[in-house]
């Protein structure tokens, strides 16, 4: 669960964050309190099922999750 990507596998992610982009404004009906929660519960889902699928393990999702915490909470 590094962020550190092959160029192969930057290719992918760009192209997966575009189309989560494009759909989520397909979603302007819904206002931002109720996207965050819904992609909350959604981002919960995938990481449990991950773990429990064993492509990464508790403390790789526990990273990620913290990380998230840093990214979403940092000044400047």
């Amino acid at each position: 669960m590094s962020n550190h990507q092959d160029s192969a596998q930057d290719g992918t992610l760009e192209e997966c964050i575009d189309e989560i982009d494009e759909f989520i404004d397909r979603l302007d009906r819904f206002p931002p309190p109720v996207l965050a929660f819904a992609l909350r519960s959604h981002l919960s889902g995938l990481l449990r099922a991950m773990v429990e699928g064993q492509v990464c393990t508790r403390e790789q999702a526990r990273q990620f999750v913290l990380e998230l915490e840093q990214e979403t909470l940092s000044v400047g």
